[in-house]
């Protein structure tokens, strides 16, 4: 199952990779803001599991574990990198030793900058989808970024670019750049994003779906009783934006959601995270959901949504009714 990204000829499986993930631990003012310790040996599995599933699409992030997520990708793409595609993003300035965020930047040099370590991290001479990773950032200001991001593309360093924000207008304002052909947003099956959709299909461009698996809590393996490490990003420290999770535990809001359209998710012989990617597959054709992966067992069930395929018509009807 394959799609066009957007207003570009980048054709790639409609399900990808997400690999903030496999970065690992990452710090904020001494707060984490990572996934924790990761097998980076497991990680390269789960890659290559990923590819010999039909996966092709790679998210990640310069941030991610401090450049350790791009180091992980481009050793695991070693030989490999004509199969797929790779989306990274570019804003924050860390520190690769102590795994401390300790800036960021947006101008020229600072993107240029970003986009060739990028480039030595993963191992390869371009960036297929290079995003724009402030969601807040000034809509009036992205001018300066526009233009960079197009002579970036005239030299051959990527192929395309994106904004991974939440903001309509934002969008649109990216989107007047020559070679803007997606956005990544927040969508699942517990948190739709109706007016994303909808622009997306307006601007042409693809939407790749941030948190498809509602940050694990759609993954089915946790309870209401779960507890998170304090050194994971969902834990008792976890950043305001974290709706699924409140002091390191399920959100007993989303978990009485997710109770309410559980068994339609698990028919026809899917697993929970199987159905919430099925639901996003047939949300709309240009989605793209990018569910996080640790492990070959991961990758394995990931990909195992494409050949079911998404829901049907009835399904996708009876899920929007029960969550209305």
């Amino acid at each position: 199952m394959k799609r066009i990204m957007g207003r570009s000829n980048i054709e790639t499986s409609a399900l990808g990779m997400g690999c903030w993930a496999i970065g690992g631990v990452l710090y904020r003012d001494g707060k984490p803001v990572g996934w924790g310790e990761v097998d980076d040996n497991e990680s390269e599995a789960a890659i290559h599991a990923a590819i010999e599933h039909g996966i092709s699409l790679f998210d990640t992030a310069n941030i991610y574990g401090a450049g350790h997520s791009e180091r992980v990708l481009g050793n695991a793409l070693a030989g490999k990198r004509e199969k797929v595609v790779i989306a990274t993003k570019f804003w924050s300035i860390f520190n690769e030793e102590t795994k401390e965020i300790t800036g960021e930047g947006a101008g020229p040099d600072d993107i240029r900058e970003a986009c060739e370590q990028s480039l030595r991290r993963l191992k390869t001479d371009y960036i297929d989808l290079y995003q724009f990773h402030n969601g807040s950032y000034p809509t009036e200001d992205v001018g300066e970024i526009l233009q960079t991001l197009d002579s970036l593309v005239e030299e051959g360093k990527i192929r395309a670019y994106g904004w991974s924000t939440d903001d309509t207008e934002r969008v649109r304002a990216f989107a007047k750049g020559s070679h803007c052909a997606a956005v990544q947003f927040q969508l699942n099956v517990l948190h739709d994003n109706a007016p994303m959709v909808a622009l997306c299909d307006e601007l042409d461009l693809a939407g790749l779906n941030r948190g498809p698996l509602a940050m694990g809590l759609l993954s089915g393996k946790y309870t209401r009783e779960s507890k998170l490490p304090e050194n994971d990003v969902r834990g008792v420290h976890a950043p305001a934006w974290m709706r699924y999770f409140e002091n390191g535990r399920p959100s007993q809001e989303f978990m009485d959601r997710l109770d309410s359209i559980r068994e339609i998710l698990t028919s026809n012989g899917r697993s929970l995270v199987q159905g919430a990617l099925a639901w996003l597959l047939a949300r709309s054709d240009r989605t793209f959901p990018i569910p996080g992966i640790r492990t070959v067992k991961q990758a394995e069930e990931n990909a195992g949504a494409l050949q079911k395929g998404p829901l049907n018509g009835q399904q996708m009807r009876e899920i929007s009714e029960l969550l209305s």
